[in-house]
């Protein structure tokens, strides 16, 4: 079977595990309440907070956010935001230092400056972050001031991340998204300007119209601006999951071969750009935190994709928000007014999630180490338990024999060719995943 072939798998992109298609209500508010009062004091934790609205509609976006043509509906999200944030930082027990901040959507730049500014202060009265944290903000550079550039500068946000996807005009109207490189360009110049350094990019493969030339094109005039770091994710096109993806012409995308001709030219002229191949989609320059957690193996995964952050809780606050504690997940209200109408009852909005059991942590722990090291050693993961994981070698070896993979003894190892394969070498060792319910998207 040829590597294309095998890419035509639908698997899950396992920012965690169990993945969040596996989550069910008999995670409660309750249940995340106690959770948080057994955190042992001391314990950093991760905030991310999630801002579900933008000002457009992109075509390709998978994410838990609507368009409003006003601000209002904006400003009360914020109000019952703040009531959240103020409830779960009294459900912790003692003192917990906050070392990453990541503010997402929708758009988190949609918020005034002012409102920005509130929050930033709510945040700080009711957890202790921490002097040095990383306070990174997700930027749609649409539309983007000078003066909400500035609040972030003022609020201590150091990290940047730039959404772009593709900068050709016919990609950009494919996907109603319309961002010129020269609007993009000036966008970096003032973070920059404003004392903003770290530089994240997103970019984006598999897209209407796209082609190995195009989006190669996009690269090379992505890395003028320099990034600390690159993600350039593959399009998920789930048009019966996000109803608005139906408005893509499903005819102008790419099929596997391309898509896989796309991964594999991006890996190969960011690699020659002198950059660093981070797991499966992430790129950073030579001696960036990125770079070097990869060169120690100290690469972790969440939500956000791959991240240096190692605090062991990370919680999420806002509608659809995900936390991930040792105990386990639990999700908000993905719908705004369900999320709103839990805080307005005086209820936490956790909707779902999953506990983690032994298995559970065994098998996370596999494959964030296959996603983040394209290799992992049972025998050092099991902690020398000697769990058999029979089932899962032998799905493995027509991999191995088709070149794809390495395994010795009970170390498995994705060859560096073959990293377009990484989810579907993860999803051997998913427990839940059925095949083919066509809920995922392709493994490339």
């Amino acid at each position: 079977m040829s590597i294309a072939q095998r890419l035509a798998d639908r698997v899950p992109r396992y920012t965690s595990y169990p993945t969040a298609p596996h989550f069910h209500p008999g995670i409660d508010a309750d249940v995340f309440a106690g959770w948080l009062a057994e955190l042992p004091d001391g314990m950093p934790l991760s905030l991310y907070f999630h801002i579900p609205f933008c000002d457009t509609l992109c075509w390709f976006c998978g994410c838990h956010t609507r368009v409003v043509n006003t601000y209002s509906p904006v400003a009360g999200y914020l109000g019952l935001l703040h009531r959240e944030i103020e409830t779960t930082s009294r459900a912790l027990r003692g003192r917990h230092p906050v070392i990453h901040l990541h503010f997402g959507g929708g758009s988190p730049t949609m918020l005034t400056p002012d409102d920005f500014t509130g929050l930033c202060e709510r945040i700080r009265t009711s957890f202790a972050v921490t002097q040095g944290a990383e306070i990174a903000v997700e930027i749609d550079p649409r539309g983007l001031t000078r003066k909400m550039i500035d609040a972030m500068a003022k609020n201590g946000v150091n990290r940047a991340s730039v959404g772009i996807q593709d900068f050709d005009p016919k990609v950009q109207q494919a996907i109603n998204r319309i961002q010129p490189f020269e609007l993009t360009r000036d966008v970096v110049e003032r973070l920059r300007a404003a004392g903003i350094k770290r530089l994240n990019l997103d970019l984006v493969y598999g897209l209407p119209y796209q082609t190995v030339g195009l989006l190669e094109k996009t690269i090379r005039q992505a890395v003028t601006f320099a990034p600390d770091r690159l993600a350039i994710f593959g399009y998920a096109h789930v048009p019966h999951f996000k109803k608005h993806q139906e408005l893509i012409d499903a005819a102008a995308l790419p099929g596997v071969e391309e898509r896989l001709r796309q991964f594999d030219a991006a890996h190969a002229l960011l690699r020659h750009l002198g950059y660093v191949a981070v797991g499966l989609d992430h790129f950073a320059k030579p001696g960036d935190s990125m770079a070097l957690a990869v060169e120690q193996g100290r690469l972790s995964r969440n939500f956000q994709g791959y991240t240096t952050d190692n605090a062991p809780a990370l919680i999420g606050l806002g509608a659809s928000a995900i936390s991930a504690l040792p105990q386990g997940y639990a999700q908000n209200a993905s719908d705004v007014p369900a999320w709103r109408n839990a805080i307005r009852a005086g209820k936490g909005p956790t909707a779902r999630g999953v506990a983690l059991d032994e298995d559970d942590r065994l098998r996370r722990s596999i494959i964030e180490r296959l996603m983040c090291d394209l290799a992992v050693d049972l025998d050092a993961v099991s902690g020398g338990q000697g769990v058999c994981f029979a089932r899962e070698l032998a799905a493995l070896a027509p991999l191995a024999r088709e070149g794809l993979i390495r395994i010795a003894g009970r170390r498995i190892q994705v060859l560096p060719h073959a990293r377009a394969a990484l989810r579907s070498v993860c999803a051997v060792f998913d427990r839940y995943l059925r095949q083919g319910e066509g809920r995922h998207a392709l493994a490339v």
